[in-house]
C-alpha cells in the first residue's frame, strides 16, 4: 500500500508545466496540425514481386474547426508552461505559415 502513495507524488510531478524552450518547441507542431492536415504515402515493391503500400493522414481537430495557428500556439504555449509564449508563432524561422 505505502509503494501506491510513494507513487502518486511522481504521477503529479510529470503534470506539472514545462519550461517556456520546451513547451514552444512542442506547441509547433500542434499550430502546424491546425495550418493543414499531415500525411505519408509509401509504395514498394517486395523481394517477392509484390508491390505493397501504405497511407497515413492526420487531421487535427483545431484544423476542422477552423482555428487560427497563431492563437492554437499561444494557447498550447500558456496550456504546458504556464506562461505567454516569448515570440510569436511567426517570428520562429522554421514556421512556414
Amino acid at each position: 500500500m505505502w509503494r501506491v502513495a510513494a507513487l502518486v507524488p511522481l504521477a503529479l510531478i510529470s503534470c506539472g508545466p514545462v519550461p517556456l524552450a520546451q513547451a514552444e518547441r512542442q506547441c509547433l507542431e500542434e499550430a502546424r496540425l491546425a495550418q493543414r492536415p499531415r500525411g505519408e504515402v509509401a509504395v514498394g515493391i517486395g523481394s517477392d514481386g509484390r508491390i505493397g503500400g501504405a497511407f497515413d493522414i492526420t487531421i487535427g481537430s483545431d484544423y476542422l474547426a477552423g482555428r487560427d495557428p497563431a492563437a492554437v500556439y499561444d494557447l498550447c504555449v500558456q496550456r504546458k508552461s504556464g506562461q505567454p509564449p516569448s515570440r510569436p508563432l511567426y517570428s520562429f524561422p522554421e514556421w512556414k505559415g
